[in-house]
């Protein structure tokens, strides 16, 4: 007779409990959502980061073309600690997953008669440049890398990651800000020190690498000239987009999840308390917290419809001054050319002038001064065997000048390359592999940007700290900002200390738990 036995049912695979943490939804996958969402991981909260477009990185996404790569917006890596802080955060060395490259020099900046001011991280090299163009301007040199040093140890180690949510805030800095005459201009600061007008521009264009103005953007910018000096210009090999994959690395091994093609309509509300967001395509996404790292006038002129916003209404939002446009033509050719270095400032006839068409005069200069990044001088992975790829910036005033780049493009991307023609790289039209241009329009549509402004609001002394958008928004509660739009402002170093403040502003995930 044969014995039967009760059959154990098969063992099913557990299922994964719940993700009970509190729900963070992170708008935009530029550097400063990026380090958001890894900030806010390390604070308890569950992450989800929604990128509108196919691939992740905003304004720092990649390129890639005919076995070239080309890293779409940010070239210049300085403050690396601030980027090293977001590894820590994950229990992670940077170096483990990054190589970050030192430059030396910096950059060259190549005058419209051919003088060359190379400038470096070496303290002796530069006098003996200040001394080359005028040796009586090394005093002031002097003068003004300690006025520099006081102002990048109050203006940025001190304030760069502080939030300036209340009038009293911007009171307490007001006698540091004065003493260091902030309401000058960069130019004027370099102007106060330096005699030789040559010497003035090399310490004045650094507020163009965030969008301003020198002759407007407040002194306090002045500050960069120390940051390079103290902490360096580095590349990440593989380029800037490296760092982007790094980061949301990082956010995954949170447990993290970044959505590309989700493209957020609008923030949903409980009166004036965010809930969520609803998707283009009709999805509603439920979160405890909302970070825009969206430009902060989108956020408020578009994604918050029918809210009575009672600081950045419409009207304000359409007086406020935003930066110039960028024309950025990338292009790689079939042979290597030595002899330019990785980052070359060419500056065309005029300076002021120039400035003064883009910024205020709103109308496409027949001229240009340029930035050429050729990133294979450091890294020749970014192009094919024996290539090299280039990335040619020119800034353009904003759309508001009413520019029609349909037009415009092609006469002046031949405008452009006839100026690398007569300077750094004669006959290279023949030589090109591959190309392909980005105008202001495409940071309108691509980016969002208002105007098609390549830095969001000018960084005027009218447009920064507590008069800039707030981190912790002011017209709606569990709302944050964060990118080039908010305090402290634009660059890499700016937009991942907005991820810092995050962690003054934003209730730690166990309390809304």
């Amino acid at each position: 007779m044969l014995e039967l036995t009760a059959l154990a049912p098969p063992t099913l695979p557990a299922l994964p409990p719940q993700d009970r943490r509190p729900h963070a939804v992170v708008i935009g996958s530029g550097f400063g959502g990026l380090a958001a969402a890894i900030r806010l991981g390390a604070r308890g909260y569950r992450v989800t980061v929604l990128e509108r477009l196919d691939a992740p990185g905003g304004r720092a996404r990649t390129h890639r073309q005919d076995g070239f790569t080309f890293d779409a917006g940010p070239t210049i890596v300085t403050a690396p600690f601030l980027l090293e802080e977001l590894w820590s955060l994950c229990g992670r060395r940077m170096a483990e997953d990054i190589d970050l490259r030192p430059l030396d020099p910096f950059y060259r900046i190549r005058f419209d008669d051919g003088a060359t001011f190379t400038y470096s991280g070496d303290p002796a090299a530069m006098r003996a440049q200040v001394a080359a163009f005028n040796p009586a301007d090394l005093p002031g040199y002097a003068r003004f890398m300690a006025l520099s040093a006081e102002t990048c140890r109050i203006g940025f180690e001190q304030l760069g990651h502080v939030p300036f949510g209340h009038w009293t805030d911007m009171a307490k800095v007001a006698p540091g800000l004065m003493r260091l005459q902030a309401w000058r201009s960069v130019y004027r600061a370099a102007a106060a020190h330096f005699r030789d007008e040559r010497l003035r521009t090399v310490f004045s264009f650094h507020p163009l690498l965030i969008g301003g103005n020198p002759f407007a953007t407040s002194g306090i910018y002045a500050l960069i000239s120390h940051l390079e000096q103290r902490w360096g210009v580095h590349w990440a090999m593989g380029g800037t987009g490296s760092l982007v994959r790094g980061l949301v690395r990082l956010i995954e091994g949170q447990g993290g999840r970044l959505r590309c093609g989700a493209e957020v309509a609008e923030i949903t509300l409980a009166g004036r308390r965010a809930t969520g967001l609803r998707l283009a395509d009709g999805e509603t996404i439920p979160a405890d917290i909302v970070v825009s790292n969206a430009d902060a006038a989108w956020t408020y002129g578009k994604l918050l419809p029918g809210l009575p916003r009672r600081r950045w209404t419409d009207a304000k939002l359409a007086r406020a001054r935003y930066s110039m446009g960028l024309f950025v033509w990338y292009f790689g050719t079939r042979r290597r050319y030595d002899a330019v270095g990785h980052h070359t400032i060419l500056l065309g006839p005029r300076y002021r002038g120039l400035l003064r068409d883009i910024f205020t005069g709103r109308q496409l200069p027949s001229d240009c001064s340029l930035y050429l990044h050729r990133p294979t001088a450091t890294d020749p992975s970014m192009a094919p065997p024996g290539c090299d790829a280039f990335y040619v910036l020119s800034p353009v005033p904003h759309l508001g000048d009413g520019t029609d780049w349909a037009e415009q493009t092609e006469p002046y991307r031949r405008m452009i390359a006839r100026r690398l023609h007569e300077t750094l790289l004669p006959g290279f039209e023949a030589e090109i592999a591959a190309s392909r241009v980005t105008t202001p329009r495409h940071f309108r549509e691509d980016l969002l940007a208002v105007h098609g402004a390549g830095f969001g609001l000018e960084p005027v002394l009218t447009q920064s700290a507590w008069f800039r958008p707030h981190n912790r928004s002011e017209e709606v509660e569990r709302l944050y900002l964060v990118g080039a739009g908010t305090h402290p402002g634009a660059g890499i170093p700016g937009v991942i200390s907005s991820a810092k403040v995050l962690d003054s502003v934003v209730p730690h995930a166990s309390a809304l738990a």
